[in-house]
């Protein structure tokens, strides 16, 4: 197998050591110093991505926000470093949502997502004065307003709308299409109902529209095409109901290099689709120009991340394999198992050498818990790191506990300093909020 060439992002390089660096930090010194598996957060990529959004999408559309998909990863620090940069967050549970009011993230510029809102987060939504809450439903549209008249308050909303749109991608990230459990079909009518029950409705004020149609997409004529489908629907509610609807929320879904073998489009292409999209249909439809929302997760964080492994036992198989045992696996990246998600990696000690050698990386819980079915590396020796790619988006939001694993630690790092932003659970942490009856005492 030939020497593949090293896939870096960032501020990512291999130091004359043959170490590989991020956010000008030793990689092998973060594992010895933090523990593995150790999440890496490069915070230099992850601002610079922000700004890329930001100003892409104002050199194209005279009134655009950028809206982080905070369920790609939150955490107090990631939520402050956004606000920071400017941009506005999307959440969709409670949980998000006090983590964005924990980092002072400002209420005003929060979207509050969620096909099945509980009484609950409806409440602390209203409580915190979110800046939009994006309503899935007509039953939840109904409760928020009684909500709301309760409170003696109003609160401002997008109704989220199904475009009917299918992308490419896998079916697991795929949003916009008839069959979802997702918002309002226009194909329907329910769409043009909930259209001309919000703006009937006390305590509540109909803003835009949104939608948003899948996830990890390299191809954006879809995209581009819930655009002009989108404006074609404000178009036809100004005609029927007189209501003229002053903001369009895309959603997010843009791509992210996993592999050498991806190739998403850029920012700029993805604003200028948008753009383009977006001014056609307004021309056709004689309809201004909305404010254009935007809600990158992935192609915000994902390769801003890092995760860092040891690697345990090597088994060769003569003939068949060689597998790379790591000390992490399922519970800390479970997007192998559930989409069957591919990465590259690198031994973190020994970035400089030939990478020709094929293995299978595997975690370390019982079950197959494949990382990378095949990826080439130099010769691997039990004691080495191995840095994963790609891992900013989805990996710490969807960790979980299975076999009892502690979630692990993230540092973000920038300029040569780590600085821990989640501190790595104990196995204390993992009987904290069991309870043992009386009876079994």
């Amino acid at each position: 197998m030939p020497d593949r060439e090293l896939m870096l992002f960032g501020t990512q390089q291999v130091r004359d050591d043959g170490h590989l660096e991020v956010g000008g930090c030793d990689t092998v010194a973060l594992a010895n110093e933090f523990g593995t598996p150790l999440y890496v957060i490069d915070e230099a990529h992850l601002r610079q991505q922000c700004r890329e959004y930001r100003e892409r999408f104002a050199e194209r559309l005279p009134k655009a926000t950028i809206c982080f998909a905070s369920k790609a990863l939150t955490t107090t620090a990631i939520c402050r470093i956004v606000d920071q940069e400017g941009l506005s967050l999307d959440v969709s549970s409670a949980g998000e949502l006090y983590t964005a009011i924990q980092a002072g993230f400002p209420p005003e510029r929060i979207l509050f997502h969620g096909n099945f809102k509980l009484d609950q987060e409806i409440q602390m939504a209203l409580d915190v004065g979110v800046g939009r809450v994006v309503v899935d439903s007509l039953s939840e549209l109904y409760r928020l307003a009684e909500a709301a008249q309760r409170a003696g308050t109003e609160t401002d909303i997008c109704l989220r709308v199904v475009p009917g749109i299918k992308p490419r991608t896998h079916r697991y990230v795929q949003t916009g299409q008839v069959d979802t459990k997702f918002g309002l079909h226009i194909g329907t009518g329910a769409a043009a109902e909930g259209v001309r029950v919000a703006t009937e409705l006390e305590g509540v004020v109909l803003r835009g529209l949104h939608c948003h149609i899948g996830s990890q997409m390299f191809e954006l004529d879809s995209l581009a095409r819930a655009a002009e489908v989108m404006v074609e629907f404000m178009a036809q509610m100004r005609d029927e109901f007189g209501v003229m609807l002053d903001e369009l929320n895309l959603g997010g879904g843009l791509g992210i290099a996993y592999t050498s073998e991806d190739a998403p489009p850029s920012i700029a292409e993805l604003a200028g689709t948008v753009a383009q999209a977006v001014q056609e249909a307004a021309d056709n439809c004689s309809y201004p120009v909305p404010e254009i929302i935007v809600e990158p997760g992935r192609s915000l964080v994902g390769t801003a991340g890092l995760t860092l492994y040891t690697v345990g036992p090597v088994k060769e198989i003569p003939g068949v394999r060689t597998y790379v045992a790591v000390d992490g696996g399922l519970s800390d990246n479970p997007r192998p198992a559930l989409y069957g998600a591919e990465y590259t990696a690198v031994v973190a000690n020994r970035a400089n050498q030939p990478h020709t050698i094929p293995v299978r990386l595997v975690g370390r819980h019982c079950e197959s818990d494949t990382l990378i079915d095949e990826v080439a590396l130099t010769p691997v020796r039990e004691g080495d790191i191995i840095a994963v790619f790609s891992t900013g988006a989805y990996h710490y939001s969807m960790a979980s506990n299975y076999n009892r694993f502690p979630r692990p630690a993230m540092v973000l790092v920038q300029d040569g300093q780590a600085d821990v932003i989640v501190r790595r659970e104990s196995l204390e942490d993992l009987t904290r909020q069991d309870i043992m009856p009386e009876r079994l005492r």
